[in-house]
């Protein structure tokens, strides 16, 4: 990656840290807390064996205990109302070669859930020292799961969530898109129209949806049963990412993800199981399996998109009962430095 006056990095730029938030009782997860730990741990194992993790807890010790190597993790006793560090984490840019990190407001997914202590933890985490950087705060409610960068000047991402009067009320799309190319520091923007996943509080997150494998792939969540509620809208969806084109007019190779077989919760209602959520880090690739006959077929694909990162397939039944799934529960912080790729 060339040093320039403003990027924005892709997940897959050199990274410094993981930020996660560990479940405790006074969480979401409480009704179902031991089954969430599973998931949790080998998330925070699997990033902490290449890489620093910085884990938000309530009780260090406590968390300290369902751990076998903690010589990668630094626990951090800070606040926060639940796990999903996706999206009230730093978002980074870099300028003039060094990184930035960008503060957007965080209201719970237009005012759905709690989210005063979660919009606080980028700044506490920047005055404590743990995150060393240029640092802005940004008067815009956005989430660092509803954008998506090919690290050349575009970004990814979806209507229905960015355009939501529950987030910025009285923003038109343009003047949404003249920030966005501000502060992110891209060139153009692509909207998905289409594609939302039954379960999803997020308001059709991109990252559920539609994710840059390089500057000219995308993988894409897709349905082949007539039947299924998502099998008509995800097909308007292909359809326009069918439409898109590179900055060099090419269209865009796709790469289906079939979504794994439904699932449900104990009241019956669909969870938004999607492949789309993994997670990229400085030597693998985090993917979400989900119990399912298609989680085997899934982890070899990802062999194919990333043939040099060990791909390392976690269970994530648990997390998708809460709404998200395990690229919900991280957030990168890219290296120092621009040109450590």
């Amino acid at each position: 990656m060339k040093t320039t006056a403003c990027t924005f990095p892709t997940e897959a730029h050199r990274q410094d840290a993981v930020l996660m938030a560990f479940p405790h009782e006074e969480t979401d997860w409480r009704a179902n807390l031991r089954a969430a730990l599973t998931p949790f741990v080998r998330i925070a194992s699997s990033i902490a064996w290449n890489e620093p993790l910085l884990l938000l807890c309530r009780d260090p010790e406590k968390v300290k205990s369902h751990f076998c190597d903690i010589r990668n993790i630094t626990f951090l006793e800070i606040p926060f109302d639940d796990t999903w560090t996706r999206d009230y984490g730093p978002i980074t840019v870099y300028e003039g070669g060094k990184r930035k990190f960008l503060d957007f407001t965080f209201n719970g997914w237009g005012g759905k859930f709690e989210s005063a202590k979660d919009n606080a933890v980028t700044e506490k985490l920047v005055k404590a020292g743990y995150l060393y950087g240029a640092y802005e705060k940004v008067d815009f409610v956005l989430e660092g799961g509803s954008v998506e960068t090919d690290g050349e000047g575009t970004l990814l991402t979806t209507s229905r969530c960015l355009l939501n009067p529950n987030r910025n009320p009285g923003w038109s799309k343009a003047r949404i898109e003249a920030l966005l190319m501000e502060k992110l520091c891209v060139s153009r923007i692509l909207w998905l129209d289409h594609g939302e996943l039954m379960g999803d509080d997020t308001d059709a997150h991109i990252d559920t949806l539609a994710r840059f494998v390089d500057a000219r792939t995308i993988a894409h969540v897709a349905c082949d049963d007539p039947e299924d509620p998502h099998y008509e809208e995800l097909a308007k969806m292909k359809a326009q990412l069918e439409s898109f084109r590179t900055p060099e007019g090419e269209p865009y190779r796709l790469v289906p993800l079939p979504l794994p077989s439904p699932k449900h919760d104990d009241e019956g209602n669909r969870l938004p199981a999607t492949y789309a959520n993994y997670l990229v880090t400085n030597h693998a690739v985090l993917l979400p399996t989900y119990d399912d006959p298609r989680d085997k077929e899934m982890t070899e694909l990802f062999k194919t998109l990333f043939p040099g990162r060990e791909i390392i397939p976690i269970g994530c039944l648990p997390l998708i009962e809460q709404g998200g799934s395990l690229h919900c529960s991280t957030m990168q912080i890219p290296s120092y430095y621009q040109e450590m790729s």
